[in-house]
């Protein structure tokens, strides 16, 4: 991140495919493969690395994590199943009706003229706000800077709308605390073993107009695809500038200690306090945004550490701890996003990311 040498987040990261059991147990809890011992990968057909060989709970076939597609990074705990089972592929596209994607993310409808100008009305107002742009340029993180066209605006949000509903999740924009979860008052970013970065009071109006952008309809110019090999992908639509502001990373906030053995999805590193018990994830299995479905990198690789395009930053915002992804270079349309799990640790296995 140039001068700004931000904390690292250490994210711990469950893929988004469901998990399988063990083999067999055992009555004191050991795995035994002894009725398995001829159990051979239905796609490489072979029976190595018999750590990493699943049994699917519907059919009773072996697969290899870095066979099946996409990939699982680790061998879970709970019940999983192969596509064949499972028909996880199916995935309803989300209607592209402007109504139900306002109601879907709860754009302010007093608000929501953004849906309907014209690429030329946008042009209009960037001209008119040339002197806003130029002061924005001295700022050291920029906003997002949403796609001109209304009707591929709504193409954005439909993407992230499908992947939602594929995956059973509601849209939340921000950090939610639920009953039963980590109360707000426990998000103290003084907790913070080490301490945390404070971001400056202009990056933090840019990351407020972003919020303000995509409560109007004016989303970050960003699509969701589903890929064989690798889940839900997100794509650039169109150039995205380094520093910019890309999204933040949102989803129910729990404590570590509630979370050390659940197979929840996707969850991120908010606060690692001095204080274990006191420490916080993400939970974006129930409500999250875009950022749920942002790859990472496998960073055993120097191919894959080429593809990184965003860093995800922990910031102190207001005494609170909030979690950024922030390009760190020009970001080419058409270009996936990723970023690195493991910020400066290597806590959670990428070996196997394509």
């Amino acid at each position: 991140m140039g001068k700004t040498k931000p904390v690292a987040c250490n994210p711990r990261f469950r893929r988004r495919t469901q998990a399988p059991a063990p083999l067999q147990k055992k009555s004191d809890g050991n795995v035994s493969s002894s009725s398995y011992s001829d159990l051979v990968c239905e796609v490489c057909s072979s029976g190595g690395n018999a750590a990493e060989l699943l049994l699917c709970d519907g059919c009773d076939h072996g697969f290899h994590i870095f066979c099946l597609r996409p990939i699982l990074a680790r061998v879970p705990s709970s019940s999983w199943f192969c596509t064949s089972c499972s028909n996880r592929r199916n995935y309803k596209q989300f209607p592209l009706v402007q109504t139900k994607i306002v109601d879907f993310f709860r754009i302010c409808r007093s608000s929501n003229d953004a849906l309907h100008k014209s690429p030329q009305d946008a042009r209009k107002r960037k001209k008119r706000s040339g002197i806003l742009i130029c002061t924005k340029k001295r700022r050291r993180l920029l906003p997002f800077n949403p796609s001109e066209d209304p009707q591929r605006r709504l193409e954005q949000m439909a993407s992230l709308a499908t992947a939602l509903t594929a995956t059973g999740a509601e849209f939340s924009n921000e950090l939610t605390y639920r009953p039963g979860m980590a109360p707000m008052s426990a998000n103290k970013a003084s907790l913070e073993q080490g301490g945390m970065q404070v971001l400056c009071r202009e990056d933090t109006e840019t990351l407020n107009m972003c919020k303000s952008m995509c409560e109007r309809g004016e989303w970050p110019p960003l699509l969701v695809a589903f890929d064989p090999n690798e889940g839900f992908t997100v794509v650039a639509d169109r150039f995205i500038k380094d520093l910019t502001i890309v999204t933040e990373y949102t989803g129910d906030v729990d404590y570590l200690k509630n979370r050390e053995h659940d197979d929840g999805d996707s969850m991120m590193t908010l606060l690692s306090a001095h204080n274990p018990s006191r420490s916080l994830v993400i939970c974006p299995d129930k409500r999250s945004n875009i950022a749920r479905f942002i790859n990472g990198i496998n960073n055993h690789t120097t191919d894959g550490k080429k593809k990184q395009n965003l860093k995800c930053v922990r910031y102190n915002i207001g005494g609170e701890c909030r979690v950024l992804l922030i390009a760190i270079r020009d970001i080419a349309k058409g270009e996936r996003l990723y970023y690195d799990y493991n910020g400066s640790e290597q806590e959670y296995p990428t070996h196997h990311f394509v």
